[in-house]
């Protein structure tokens, strides 16, 4: 039987609202307001309720760690958060294009004769 019966991973939205909320030690109304604002952005229900995954509890900590201990306002996390996703797209491209690299440097020792 797979380890994973279920094929849960952490991005896999399971949590209702209530029980994010105790969760990430956050209100509901603050969910909602971070939601709203874009910074966490959970799954929804066939009847449009909020569903929310390990990785959102996560995110959610950490923007209240961001706002409580760093003192850095909403707009200033939105867009923390918004270059954080957008330096982990860039360095696994770095990576595909790396062994992209590999690959066609490989090719070529093959292709050409010693010497050439």
């Amino acid at each position: 039987m797979d380890a994973n019966y279920f094929d849960l991973s952490d991005d896999t939205p399971v949590y209702v609202i209530s029980v994010a909320a105790q969760l990430s030690g956050l209100h509901p109304q603050t969910l909602r307001q971070y939601d709203r604002l874009g910074l966490v952005s959970p799954g929804r229900t066939a009847g449009r309720g909020r569903l929310y995954s390990t990785r959102d509890i996560i995110m959610l900590r950490e923007v209240q760690r961001l706002s409580q201990e760093e003192g850095i306002n909403l707009a200033g996390i939105k867009r923390i958060l918004e270059l954080e996703t957008e330096a982990l797209r860039l360095r696994e491209e770095v990576l595909r294009l790396r062994a992209e690299m590999q690959m066609v440097r490989a090719l070529i020792r093959y292709e050409l004769p010693p010497g050439a």
